[in-house]
């Protein structure tokens, strides 16, 4: 095990992953991105030794990682709460009050845009699209959609999410 591995102390099953991925592609640059996913999956976050490490593994120059990583927003450059909260933004959501609803969600859980709760609990960003402008404005926390969010429904997600936290 590299120093680098041992720094980010990556599982077996994810060392194993990441061979059979970068096997895949005559390219090795093209696993650049699936090798990000893989450690993310992982760690929560892209820790800034994977960047190096993966750069390393696929005979690449870190700038050539961090072009990836910082281009692509699903990737993290910092730890995520356990309960990410993401808000949709894109007209839809904007229009039925999707600001609001990330301002309430601000306030109730103690934890401002684009940053994580001193707790480690709670992390929330407005993103782009969450696929379901019909509903709008929708809320997603972890993987779990909640949809036509007004005032009363954001705060009490937010009393259930806390008490699930406790």
């Amino acid at each position: 095990m590299t120093h680098l591995e041992n720094a980010m102390q990556l599982s077996k099953e994810t060392l194993d992953k990441i061979d059979a991925r970068v096997e895949k592609y005559p390219v090795k640059r093209s696993a650049a991105l699936p090798l990000l996913h893989l450690i993310q999956e992982e760690k929560g976050y892209v820790p800034e030794e994977a960047i190096e490490w993966i750069a390393k593994r696929l005979e690449l120059e870190p700038i050539n990682i961090y072009e990836i990583v910082t281009f692509y927003p699903m990737l993290k450059r910092s730890p995520m709460g356990r309960k990410h909260v993401r808000v949709c933004r894109t007209l839809s959501c904007a229009l039925r009050g999707g600001y609001q609803v990330c301002k309430t969600l601000q306030e109730q859980l103690g934890c401002k845009l684009d940053e994580t709760s001193a707790n480690g609990e709670f992390s929330i960003e407005f993103v782009e699209c969450l696929a379901s402008c019909g509903t709008a404005p929708v809320v997603m926390v972890n993987d779990e959609h909640h949809e036509n969010m007004d005032d009363e429904k954001t705060v009490a997600l937010c009393r259930e999410l806390k008490k699930t936290s406790a």
